[in-house]
């Protein structure tokens, strides 16, 4: 039996090493036929400089695309966090269309802009004004100047030292707004801070006009800050702000100066089809109730609140969640930062207006509207794009009652 035993196990051992041997042979042939493809490969790419596996050539990286689009006399940008993370990377951000415009001016860059930290920006400021380019600059003084002392600031001191004049407004309330002026013709405008966050962590909106009619209104408001007129005592012209772009208008206002929220009130009380709205900050009771009057007659309304600033006491989320509007929370780990409505898909609000009594009352704040729909349409799909990313309110977190 044991001699039985012996046989088997050594005739099991030879099968087993005849497979290996088999495995082993099938190995080397494998890499022969590899190695020789490789090598064929290899001639081909020498031969002819085209490389169809890829084996011999770095892959060509995919540019990364801004979010937007524009027409004539207008265009729109947004900002992608989720794709556009990389404050060393400034390709496809509206960063690097403000830089484009930047090189691009030949006599005056005018700026009024609440903060700031993006040193490129500041070394293209810089480039302009040594080429003789005019650049000033109206900043906050708590969030802009004294700012700038702080780590990973220090943008405004480089514009000073290069001989940039920067001014501040001086005051506690704020100088929030956010606008751009180049060669008396173009306005850049919109929710966007040129800052790391701004631009690479929050959701943000830029819209572009090329218009001396609309960057003298501008102008007339910048002018006013540079010589220090700043809050409610600051003259309105807004019977004088309305002009026409392309195939739309735009209308200016100013906070606090031409009482926006008035004017706002109204426009969503004729709304006869749709609002939607996007919110990084929405207190403002009256603003709230003419959204609501037009749900509750009709109109089909949805709105996206910023997550933490929905969960204060004074927001409008638990009137308009209670009341069954559909609204929901935004789903940005950084920030939620617009300050959209978009009526009847025709007519956008946006700036640096948030709809708070702050922003009507006391802060330097700058609104347009425009009624334009190819605009509202870009406006709209940034919107669907971030509803569906939010989402509906707990029920536990609002008080209903």
């Amino acid at each position: 039996m044991a001699k039985q035993s012996t046989s088997k196990t050594s005739t099991r051992r030879r099968k087993s090493a005849a497979k290996k041997g088999q495995a082993s042979g099938l190995s080397r042939k494998l890499v022969a036929i590899l190695t020789v493809g490789v090598l064929i490969a290899a001639g081909y790419f020498l031969v002819t400089g085209s490389d169809p596996l890829g084996l011999f050539t770095e892959p060509t990286p995919t540019p990364r695309v801004i979010v937007g689009s524009g027409g004539e006399g207008w265009q729109v940008y947004f900002t992608d966090p989720l794709h556009a993370e990389d404050p060393e990377d400034l390709q496809g951000t509206p960063a690097e269309k403000l830089i484009e415009y930047i090189e691009a001016a030949q006599r005056t860059i005018h700026v009024a802009a609440f903060e700031f930290n993006l040193t490129p920006v500041a070394e293209a400021l810089i480039a302009a004004h040594q080429r003789g380019v005019e650049v000033l600059w109206v900043t906050d003084d708590e969030h802009g100047l004294e700012a700038d002392e702080e780590d990973d600031h220090g943008q405004f001191a480089m514009l000073e030292k290069a001989g940039i004049e920067v001014r501040d407004d001086g005051r506690g309330a704020l100088m929030h707004n956010k606008f751009w002026i180049f060669d008396a013709q173009t306005v850049w405008t919109g929710s966007t801070n040129v800052t790391v966050n701004g631009i690479f962590r929050n959701n943000n909106n830029v819209i572009v006009f090329e218009s001396p009619e609309l960057a003298a209104i501008f102008e007339r408001e910048f002018a006013e800050m540079w010589a220090g007129e700043f809050g409610p005592t600051s003259p309105s012209t807004v019977g004088n702000q309305r002009v026409i772009v392309a195939d739309g208008s735009v209308e200016a206002l100013f906070a606090p100066e031409d009482e926006v929220a008035s004017l706002l009130v109204p426009l969503i009380e004729g709304a006869e089809r749709s609002i939607r709205f996007m919110a990084f900050s929405f207190t403002h009771e009256g603003i709230g109730q003419a959204v609501l009057a037009r749900a509750e007659a009709g109109v089909d309304v949805r709105g996206i609140f910023e997550k933490r600033g929905s969960e204060t006491e004074y927001s409008e989320m638990p009137l308009l969640h209670c009341a069954g509007v559909p609204v929901r929370q935004d789903g940005n780990p950084g920030t939620f930062h617009h300050k959209v409505f978009v009526i009847d898909d025709q007519i956008v609000v946006t700036g640096s207006f948030n709809f708070s009594d702050n922003a009507d009352e006391s802060n330097d704040e700058n609104v347009v509207i425009v009624a334009h729909t190819e605009v509202a349409a870009q406006y709209l799909q940034e919107f669907e794009r971030r509803w569906a990313e939010a989402t509906p309110p707990d029920p536990a977190d609002v008080n209903c009652k």
